[in-house]
């Protein structure tokens, strides 16, 4: 890599020296003109390509700097094009005035352009604000030079008057260029650093040169090919060797800052301070102006009319960023529910990761002593010398101490949510067999059942008998608040969204108290002696081991809906391995 570089400084500095020599050893006349015109001509262009293909092989941010680069120099390139056609294919002086100092004044304003964008930084920016901030830019400049240059150089032609002012407005446009670029060098890091300073050198080597040349051409002492050329070829080189450093590092982008910038602050005041010139400059026009009354009118029409573009560029820019307020407000929003919801869901597994180690002491605790008053109860009612109070008052404690028992096995279960065996499941068919097992115990109770399971739904992986048991329970749940309203609707649908499988229990009855608690362990809506509130818990607990999403609340209309989302097969495994992994 060292060797390709110096071989590539080697050249850069040849083809200068070569361009000296010739220029120095030859007399003035077409050949040293059409070697002048050429050699200028080929090497911008070169220059052009080059940066063209920087941009092909980058992407984002630096695309478009290099992009904009190009253009540039294709604009620059154009203005040389015009001087080769008249000094070496026409053979013609360059007439005066020349429309190639307009596209040469117009070149810088996309290296201005390109240089705002800071492609060193890895911030994301929405191409139409580059775009606006790009088309100000050039509006801005082009009403300077058509207030200030064209007047004299096309309304009425003035050579003395518009020959200067266009120098001078030429010098102070590569001047804020430089200023811009020197600020971005002094601020970047690493190679972005140095490709920014060999383009400060670059350009403020060709604005020295620029400033010399037009000196010779007002004084008559200037002609293609010149001593006054070689400062201009050196710069281009220059550039063409900025770029080519561009193309074998190939800088890497930095960290954008945090904080808000000055660098950021000062596009929009920029473009506050441009529409605030434009009455200025239409009061000086009107008022102050000495120049004819025709000149006068043009720069007043010219004023108005940047006053339209500008405005409209202005107002297009608070649109965008309306707009883009708007989304970020939107996805704020969204955060911040996604956040709110994964602190429930945080608190709600701590919950029961507590109470299931208290569950589980306490159960195995209360396990043993109930074991033998169960026995001791049933070989109590088994003597044939006891009374018929005494043998009922020992079938009781042993319907009780069953009763405890199940209770036991609840919360067992409850506190001993481990990951069981999962396979690919068809929750269609489960559902199916949820609601087969529970309408049978709701004959004749003015329950109607409406399902809606979608054919061909993806398969997931999970456990079927926990998933089965979670389907009974939220039907069962259902259709006890069916029950209390004596009938109503039960509406189940299983359907595929997207790369999710969603299932959706709804019923017509009186609704949940407190949705939000529907999920907390002996949280229970139901009668002394119906429930012992840990089903919709445990549920809780199957639906998150199996990488789903559960949520809970009231339809406007009336009656409550559970909603379970898992996630499809081919989702699902890579999570099913991270969980076991865990």
């Amino acid at each position: 890599m060292i060797s390709r570089r110096k071989w590539r400084i080697a050249c850069i500095v040849g083809i200068t020296l070569i361009y000296a020599s010739v220029s120095l050893s030859m007399s003035a006349g077409f050949g040293l003109l059409a070697f002048g015109d050429i050699a200028q001509f080929s090497l911008l262009f070169l220059a052009f390509l080059l940066m063209v293909a920087n941009a092909v092989s980058s992407r984002g941010q630096v695309r478009l700097f290099w992009g904009l680069m190009a253009l540039g120099c294709l604009l620059w390139s154009a203005n040389l094009a015009l001087w080769t056609l008249y000094e070496v294919i026409l053979r013609r002086s360059i007439p005066d005035p020349f429309i190639g100092d307009a596209i040469l004044f117009v070149h810088v304003v996309p290296f201005m352009a390109a240089v705002a964008l800071r492609p060193h930084l890895s911030e994301e920016k929405k191409l139409y604000f580059s775009t606006l901030n790009f088309l100000t830019l050039l509006a801005w400049w082009v009403f300077l030079y058509a207030f200030i240059v064209f007047p004299d150089e096309y309304v009425v032609l003035n050579v003395a008057v518009y020959s200067p002012h266009y120098d001078l407005l030429y010098l102070v446009e590569n001047l804020a260029f430089l200023v811009v670029l020197g600020m971005l060098a002094w601020n970047a890091r690493g190679a972005w650093k140095d490709i920014y300073w060999n383009l400060f050198v670059a350009s403020g080597l060709y604005a020295v040169s620029s400033l010399a040349l037009n000196a010779a051409i007002a004084r008559g002492q200037y002609h293609t090919g010149s001593i006054y050329d070689i400062p201009f070829i050196a710069s281009v080189c220059w550039m063409i060797w900025a770029t080519l450093l561009a193309r074998e590092t190939k800088p890497p982008s930095q960290p954008a800052p945090s904080e808000r910038s000055r660098w950021q602050m000062l596009a929009p005041r920029l473009a506050m301070l441009a529409m605030l010139s434009l009455p200025v400059m239409g009061y000086w026009a009107w008022f102050r102006d000495t120049a004819a009354p025709n000149l006068r009118q043009f720069r007043l029409l010219v004023t108005l009319a940047a006053m339209v573009v500008l405005g409209l560029f202005v107002f297009l820019r608070q649109f965008l960023m309306d707009r883009e307020l708007v989304r970020l407000l939107e996805e704020s929003r969204s955060s911040l529910e996604n956040m709110k919801r994964l602190q429930t869901e945080l608190v709600q597994r701590e919950k029961l990761a507590s109470l299931a180690q208290l569950v589980s002491g306490a159960a195995h605790e209360i396990n043993n002593p109930l074991a033998a008053i169960l026995g001791y109860s049933e070989l109590l009612a088994a003597q044939a010398g006891l009374e018929s109070d005494q043998a009922n008052m020992a079938r009781k404690i042993g319907q009780q101490a069953r009763r405890t028992r199940e209770l036991l096995s609840s919360l067992l279960s409850f506190a001993q949510q481990s990951p069981g065996e999962k396979t690919l499941l068809d929750m269609g068919s489960i559902v199916q067999r949820a609601l087969q097992m529970k309408m049978l115990r709701t004959e004749n109770k003015n329950i109607h059942v409406e399902s809606r399971i979608a054919p061909e739904l993806p398969q997931i992986w999970g456990d079927v008998n926990q998933l089965f048991q979670c389907c009974v329970e939220i039907i069962g749940n259902a259709t006890d608040a069916l029950e209390e309203v004596h009938g109503g609707t039960l509406s189940v649908s299983v359907i595929e969204e997207g790369d999710e499988l969603v299932m959706e229990f709804s019923d017509s009855g009186p609704g949940i108290r407190d949705p939000q608690r529907i999920f907390d362990p002996f949280y229970t809506t139901k009668e002394v002696g119906k429930g012992m509130g840990l089903g919709l818990s445990v549920t809780y607990g199957v639906v998150q081991d199996h990488q789903g999403e559960i949520s809970c609340e009231n339809r406007p209309e009336g009656g409550a809906v559970f909603v379970l989302r898992f996630p499809a097969a081919k989702q699902a495994a890579p999570k099913m391995a991270e969980a076991a992994q865990a």
